[in-house]
């Protein structure tokens, strides 16, 4: 690694503000770490923690946050890219570990490209600004004539150098001011915005894509853990004679149950040679459990209890006008109560993790989608210091926001500790889904009044689910702020509304899962809206424009404000491509649903046939408004993948407990949409030139509350709670 030249540090390291914090940018800072040298051969040039141009003109590119299928590892780079006027055939990736340096690692929230696409265009800028005073110096001629393009700086002369032979004077630079950076003008663009093929599609086509169950190290052992039925129970005592005459059985251990969000749920760990004789060692267990109190937990009789809850006052979060006069003076009221179960996530890769624990130090390789957190959580258990902890991040093989919750890297951690060698914990499919964090149950009530012209005068929606925040205060037994929000914050021109909370105390973790609490406020704000148009007989795309009201710009609680034209506009682009009005064949029909979240616009019409009692999604007609976008194809993906998704939570998606135990286990009774049940999708994007906004999560909230209102236009029935699979439907 060459030497870089000393500078002050206030030329040194300048920063890059982000909603989270900060991202710094240091010029002397390697993506390679100690026990990874750079090739001898290269001169190595790095403005910053996130670029480094060899003299070969090899560009390599961090990326900083997680992969696992959200396409982020192309798209991020990307944007540095095309400030660059890079080549992107020249350029690699590589993976940053979990360290504070690199900004917000956190790829949850749908905030990867809203978060970082200014600061990737700075970095970008900064280092096209350095490369081309590099060319300036060398042709002594001034910066103003000298121009990127494709992977050379350019002189208005006809005159032309590489990037790379320009590293051995563009290392020895200071890092240009923020605000003396140009900007690309986007007509310009060249991957922004554009089709851009995934960078890892080679790796993920031929198998060579590492993720967390491919990580292998050498004398590594593998492990499966036994968690007491009920969450938050504990071991009372064991007996392991029998599965230590399993062959390939190493030791059988005891993990404490750990005090801390993302820590361990604790029970006995069976350590072996290979996975197999883990998983059969752990059935040879014999196990006494104490429950704990948590064993009364049944969710049947916990949904009476929140629907009670419901159905009389609650906590008031929001009061507008005068619900009660706007009631007393209607022509019609409709009232609707709702119900929609815990879900998991069940990703296709299993929670997992390696871990190799020498002394005071810790490696971890984990597909984790918050690897600070993970560290945090190494940090604590091994009560270490920060800088003795490195995280890994591997691919992942889906997320949904379960892997953002580390309590599978603690127990490899722990493993590795107890046995000190390395350890992989691998989870099984009834793991995953019995030992989860569980998106919310809920129940919600809604009552709304119309005049005789069918306009809505009043509305009331009343809510009660166990809160995300009783993961990290137990106790709490009311939804937070942020999960009142989306009801709060319905894009509806009301002059009379109030949202009230009810009580609704947690049993399991709760945690966050793919849109969060826009799944149940999306389904009941979509279905209770199309229900209203039936009582005013109007044609329900027709009553929500009118019901949407008049362009304006909205006050939420979040910094970014909503506009309901744009809301309106993906609504009617979505009904445009659909032709909406059309006549289908008999026992098909079409259902909508629109809806904001993570600061983005969605509308799908949702065409569906009920044969036999039996229902089938034909197509999918999705409008997407998501500001600037980055890559297209990436947009398409999710909102295919949202539509799968909306389809599997519809018709399957539900998590039950008895006796405090869950009582599915596999995708045999926690199913997904087969593949003959995908329908065809059709995704138009808005362009746009707002910022940026979320893209993987916002496209799900619609699809199950268009799917019930095209059920209704062809059976005259209408359900409120799913799945549909309850109800005999698929």
């Amino acid at each position: 690694m060459s030497t870089i030249k000393n500078i002050s540090r206030r030329s040194f390291v300048r920063s890059i503000g982000l909603a989270s914090g900060g991202l710094i940018l240091a010029c002397n800072t390697s993506v390679f770490s100690d026990k990874e040298k750079a090739p001898e051969n290269l001169i190595d040039f790095n403005p910053n923690l996130f670029v480094q141009l060899n003299s070969d003109g090899s560009l390599i590119l961090v990326a900083s946050r997680s992969e696992m299928g959200n396409g982020v590892r192309t798209s991020l780079p990307s944007v540095i890219a095309d400030e660059m006027d890079a080549d992107w055939t020249r350029v690699s990736i590589k993976q940053a570990v979990g360290d504070k340096k690199y900004g917000d690692q956190n790829t949850d929230g749908s905030r990867s490209i809203r978060y970082l696409y200014e600061p990737m265009r700075k970095m970008g800028a900064m280092a096209r600004a350095m490369l081309i005073s590099a060319a300036a110096q060398k042709w002594q001629v001034p910066e103003e004539e000298c121009s990127a393009e494709n992977h050379f700086i350019l002189h208005t002369s006809g005159k032309k150098i590489g990037f790379g032979d320009l590293v051995h004077i563009a290392k020895t630079l200071e890092i240009p001011a923020e605000d003396t950076l140009t900007f690309k003008n986007p007509k310009d663009f060249k991957y922004i915005g554009k089709h851009l093929r995934s960078i890892d599609v080679e790796e993920y086509a031929n198998g060579s894509a590492v993720f967390g169950l491919d990580k292998r190290l050498p004398n590594m052992k593998f492990a499966a853990i036994a968690r007491c039925p009920v969450t938050f129970g504990s071991v009372k005592s064991f007996d392991k004679t029998a599965t230590l005459k399993i062959a390939g059985v190493i030791d059988v251990i005891e993990i404490p149950r750990i005090e801390r969000p993302f820590g361990a749920l604790g029970g006995i760990a069976v350590v072996a040679t290979n996975t197999w004789a883990a998983f059969k060692g752990r059935d040879a267990l014999k196990i006494e459990w104490d429950f704990g109190d948590n064993q009364v937990y049944d969710s049947d009789e916990y949904m009476k209890q929140i629907t009670e809850n419901v159905h009389k006052q609650g906590k008031v979060s929001k009061d507008v006008g005068n619900v009660n006069r706007a009631f007393n003076g209607a022509d019609k009221i409709v009232e609707s109560t709702f119900q929609l179960p815990h879900l998991a996530h069940a990703p296709m890769e299993v929670p997992n993790a390696v871990a190799w624990v020498q002394g005071d130090t810790c490696e971890v390789w984990a597909p984790t989608q918050e690897p600070q957190a993970s560290r945090t959580e190494v940090v604590e258990y091994l009560q270490t210091d920060r800088e003795k902890v490195t995280v890994n991040v591997t691919f992942l093989g889906g997320g949904f926001g379960r892997k953002s919750k580390p309590d599978y890297v603690v127990e490899a951690v722990a493993i590795s500790k107890a046995i000190n060698a390395p350890a992989q914990v691998v989870w099984s499919r009834e793991d995953d889904i019995r030992h989860g964090y569980y998106h919310t149950v809920s129940a919600q009530y809604l009552k709304a009044s119309l005049n005789k012209n069918g306009n809505v005068t009043g509305w009331l929606h009343r809510f009660a689910l166990p809160s995300i925040v009783s993961t990290f205060s137990p106790g709490v037994d009311y939804a937070a702020g942020f999960e009142i929000g989306s009801a709060s914050n319905v894009p509806f021109e009301l002059e009379n509304m109030k949202v009230e909370v009810g009580q609704a105390p947690a049993h399991v973790r709760i945690g966050w899962l793919r849109s969060v609490i826009n799944i149940p406020h999306g389904f009941s704000l979509n279905v209770f809206a199309d229900e209203l148009a039936i009582a005013a007989n109007e044609d329900p795309l027709e009553f929500r424009l009118k019901l949407i009201g008049k362009d304006r710009i909205e006050e939420t609680q979040d910094p970014i404000k909503y506009n309901t034209a744009r809301l309106k506009n993906v609504l009617k682009i979505a009904a445009k491509n659909a032709e909406w009005g059309k006549e289908l064949p008999k026992g098909h029909a079409y259902g909508l649903a629109v809806h904001y979240s993570f600061y983005s616009y969605v509308a799908s019409i949702v065409e569906v046939s009920v044969v036999n009692n039996k229902v089938q999604v034909h197509n999918v007609f999705t409008a997407i408004d998501c500001g600037t976008v980055v890559n297209r194809d990436t947009v398409k993906s999710q909102m295919e993948g949202s539509a799968v998704f909306g389809i599997s939570l519809a018709f399957y998606g539900k998590i039950t407990a008895k006796n405090g135990a869950i009582q599915q286990g596999n995708y045999s009774d926690y199913q997904m949409a087969r593949i003959h049940q995908a329908p065809k999708v059709h995704v138009e994007i808005v362009d746009s030139d707002e910022n940026p906004t979320g893209v993987g999560e916002p496209g799900v909230p619609v699809i199950a509350p268009a799917i019930i209102n095209a059920i209704y236009q062809v059976t005259g029935k209408r359900y409120h709670n799913l799945p549909l699979s309850d109800h005999g439907l698929v």
